[in-house]
């Protein structure tokens, strides 16, 4: 290397103050034969980040199940999980979080969420069709609260709307333990004709380089490293590191891909999410092994006097790499000059392993680009865990020590103006749920987002869900209760679970009993995903989130978010959760406890803020979604509804305002009565029936191992339970909406 200014080694304090330890300066050392210089130690700080390396994770994440029948790309291979759908379409969907930009600027922090997201679901060559997120906020009173989630759920809308993608689903969870670090997670997904897609590879020696779309910035630089460290009271100073989204730029980029794609012409592609043209060129590089060179120089900058490291690695948005076949860069510049779009060359593939960067002709950077990488020379540790006392602690309680209520219709109140449980429609109509036309769960409201697939005979079916006072009370029964709830969704629509993806958000992986958390979420995915034959396609690890609270740092509680796609094989199997037909049959599917573990109403209403996590078994629930299955094939039901936070009672009342019908049940002598009203036991269903049907449903439910008893029956406009009124479902639905002026104010 040519020792010029940007030859003199960067030293052991520079690397400290970049976040590198000493032993992993010592490997980088060992990997370029010498020191590195500020440059080359700045690509390696971003490269390691546990953001881009998950130095933390990896070792966990492997032993998750990574392979199915309906899969075409294993996890990690490619920007996004790719799923064949049958009938020449494959479904492209990822889910990742952007939780620290949006605690310091929630607006562009979730907007470029958003806008990151899809660039990984279109760079692989497929249209994304929907949308779905899953939010976490803080206690609802505070101002911080309200300020963040304005801001977040802005963010989404604006840069969501503007894009043209519809939000088809989601989920917005309060609690204490968010009050520092909001959880912004963002899933997207695509379709694309199979075969069509491109992958994020560089090879063939001479092709071309291209970097397209947007001007490079100083913005999200070391965006990457911010998310691999703890949010304190001076993250602020680090707005930087948040970057600037461009909805209109990003449609423009994505019909310019798709469009650039089918020419032939393009070998690779990649978008510049974290760690930006350092990201991209060495993930190309390490996966084609062949190496680049890239003049730095070359790349459009909106900034005048960039240094090398900058232009390396500002996160500007609205950017992609894209290896070109040599001789065919007339036909990839036509494209983009069509869409008004940068396309300029900046370098070439070339032999061997070795990343080059220069500067005005001058050599700033060599590094070899297996050594940055996940799977190459990215350090991966295995962290110490234990039990955190806490877990033992939750074990003291039972539910005896709450006395058995008398007053269950203010309970039932309580819980429908509860900020979890409450109607979110507040944020939901910020969103376009319409644009695209492909949203099929809008008029006829289903458990999971229902996406019509057009010119065929399926529907997708798509869910986010993650209950994270279960898993930390239980990380490994909470972590499986959530992927067996997100099947129960897409079951309950109609649909076959296909696949995951996950965003795992979790605190410091130094502390032992965050990692113990981590741990046993990991074990107890890996255990449902194996049973319901669900994949992991990939995701997004999320550390160093937490909350500080008189003075303390603890966690945030530990959340794994599962995003699920699935199948509706058939459009007519499309199950809704609303009751259909006064006089229809109430049935509970499932079988009822005496549980309130874990429960909204024993967290928010009695204050036990710990108790074991609900009961859960994996046989019965999976015993439950094929029962749930054949009654929906066979046409045996009008709608299905899960249990899930509330309890039943929240259930039959989300069933009934649908069309504003009533029900009528009685509980069961053999439980409690707040128990089997708003406890939140797993594997359990609302289905209704059609009288003329009874027969045929009492006779397939024999027939499978799954209990069930009828509730009774779907009424005029009221909600009566054991002959007691609770009020008519429009009084109801006034408590259901009425957090919206609270929230908005």
């Amino acid at each position: 290397m040519d020792h010029t200014s940007h030859s003199f080694p960067a030293g052991i304090e520079a690397a400290k103050q970049l976040g590198i330890l000493p032993e992993e300066y010592d490997k980088i050392c060992e990997f370029l034969g010498r020191e590195p210089n500020f440059t080359e130690l700045s690509v390696y700080s971003v490269m390691w980040s546990e953001h881009c390396s998950y130095k933390n994770s990896i070792k966990w994440l492997k032993t998750l199940p990574r392979k199915g029948p309906h899969l075409l790309v294993e996890a990690g291979d490619e920007n996004a999980g790719l799923v064949d759908l049958g009938d020449g379409l494959a479904c492209a969907f990822k889910i990742e979080s952007h939780n620290h930009p949006s605690a310091l600027e929630p607006y562009q922090g979730a907007a470029t969420g958003v806008g990151g997201i899809n660039r990984d679901i279109f760079t692989m060559g497929a249209r994304p069709v929907a949308q779905l997120n899953s939010l976490r906020f803080g206690n609802p009173k505070l101002e911080r609260t309200k300020w963040l989630l304005k801001g977040v759920v802005k963010g989404i809308g604006d840069y969501g709307n503007a894009f043209g993608v519809p939000v088809v689903g989601g989920e917005v969870f309060f609690d204490e333990c968010y009050n520092t670090n909001p959880l912004v997670n963002a899933m997207s997904v695509g379709i694309v004709k199979t075969g069509n897609t491109i992958s994020a590879i560089s090879e063939g020696v001479g092709n071309p380089v291209f970097i397209v779309g947007s001007a490079t910035g100083k913005d999200g630089i070391h965006g990457a490293t911010f998310a691999s460290e703890d949010i304190t009271e001076a993250s602020a100073d680090k707005i930087p590191a948040v970057q600037v989204g461009d909805p209109f730029q990003e449609k423009l980029l994505l019909e310019a891909s798709l469009e650039v794609i089918k020419t032939g012409a393009v070998v690779g592609m990649q978008d510049m999410g974290a760690a930006g043209i350092t990201c991209s060129t060495s993930e190309m590089s390490a996966k084609g092994k062949h190496g680049m060179i890239i003049h730095l120089d070359k790349v459009p900058m909106r900034q005048k006097n960039m240094h090398p490291f900058e232009i390396l690695l500002s996160e500007s948005q609205e950017r992609m790499l894209v290896v070109v076949h040599k001789g065919r860069e007339q036909e990839v510049k036509a494209v983009f000059d069509k869409w008004d779009l940068n396309c300029v060359q900046i370098g070439e593939v070339i032999e061997g392993d070795i990343l080059k960067y220069y500067m005005h002709g001058e050599l700033v950077a060599e590094v070899p680009a297996d050594s940055l990488v996940l799977g190459g020379g990215a350090p991966v540790y295995d962290r110490e865990y234990r039990e955190p006392a806490y877990f033992k602690e939750k074990d003291k309680f039972h539910i005896d020590q709450i006395k058995e209520p008398n007053n269950l219709k203010e309970i039932a109140h309580f819980l429908l103006s509860n900020h979890n449980i409450a109607s979110k429609k507040w944020v939901i109509d910020q969103y376009d749920t319409m644009v695209g036309t492909k949203n099929m769960s809008t008029n006829r409201p289903a458990d999971a987002g229902i996406v019509n697939l057009k010119g065929t005979n399926k529907a997708l079916a798509l869910t986010v869900d993650c209950n994270a006072r279960y898993v930390h009370a239980d990380p490994e029964q909470g972590c499986a209760i959530a992927v067996a709830e997100a099947a129960r969704n897409i079951v309950c629509s109609g649909g076959v679970p296909s696949a995951i993806t996950n965003c795992l958000n979790f605190g410091n992986p130094y502390n032992p009993e965050v990692y113990w958390q981590f741990v046993g979420a990991i074990k107890g995915m890996s255990k449902s995903c194996l049973k319901f034959e669900t994949p992991v396609t990939g995701g997004n690890v999320s550390f160093y989130n937490q909350v500080t609270r008189d003075g303390q740092t603890d966690p945030v509680f530990p959340t794994p978010t599962i995003g699920m796609m699935g199948v509706v094989e058939d459009k007519e199997y499309i199950t809704g959760l609303g009751f259909e037909n006064k006089g229809d049959l109430i049935y509970l599917v499932g079988t009822p406890r005496d549980d309130i573990n874990s429960s909204e109403y024993l967290y928010s209403y009695h204050k036990v803020k710990l108790s074991p996590a609900p009961y859960f078994d994996l046989e019965e629930e999976y015993e439950l979604q094929q029962s749930i299955k054949g009654l929906i094939r066979n046409g045996i039901i009008e709608s299905a509804h899960d249990v899930a936070d509330g309890g039943l009672f929240v259930t039959l009342f989300e069933s009934s305002r649908v069309k504003g019908l009533g029900f009528s049940i009685d509980t069961d002598p053999d439980y409690r009565r707040d128990a089997f009203l708003f406890g939140e036991s797993q594997s359990r269903v609302v289905v209704t029936v059609n009288p003329e049907n009874e027969g045929e449903f009492a006779a397939f439910m024999s027939q499978t191992g799954t209990e069930f008893s009828l509730l009774g029956e779907v009424t005029g406009n009221e909600a009566l339970v054991d002959g007691e009124s609770f009020g008519t479902i429009q009084e109801l639905d006034k408590l259901f909406e009425s957090v919206i002026p609270e929230m908005m104010s």
